[in-house]
């Protein structure tokens, strides 16, 4: 759950701009509000502070994740990345390509979250570094 101080522009950023299909809303007394959208399979990242600097500086060139970071799976981090900006999140870091072969953006979104916005570049049975054994040139060997 996150907290919002203003409910309709995260609902309609994550919802409508980012693209989360929408489960359920409910209201209750004193203006009480939730939606709860469907953000697809989770994972958990639990990294120690030398690892979370690791990505900070891959993804961004500097420090600047605070200690919760979202992190959704698109199929295009450019085009992503440019809907989420025009619907107001703010860009720290563009598409950038990360040694695990996936293409990051790096957002402040609406509700207080950062979030990173990323497309994995290789195929599952490709694997990490199997782009990088396959010998340079034009294939005229």
């Amino acid at each position: 759950m996150v907290e919002a101080t203003d409910h309709e522009a995260a609902v309609a950023f994550f919802r409508d701009a980012l693209g989360l299909p929408e489960e359920a809303a409910f209201s209750g007394e004193g203006d009480a509000r939730v939606v709860i959208l469907d953000a697809g399979r989770a994972t958990l990242e639990i990294a120690n502070p030398a690892q979370k600097r690791l990505i900070d500086e891959v993804e961004v060139g500097r420090q600047v994740a605070p200690r919760i970071r979202v992190a959704f799976e698109v199929d295009d981090t450019e085009a992503t990345t440019t809907r989420l900006v025009a619907a107001g999140a703010s860009e720290i870091a563009p598409p950038t390509r990360t040694p695990w072969q996936s293409l990051n953006s790096r957002l402040d979104a609406p509700a207080g979250l950062q979030i990173t916005i990323f497309q994995e570049l290789l195929r599952p049975d490709e694997g990490v570094g199997a782009r990088d054994a396959e010998p340079e040139g034009d294939g005229d060997s």
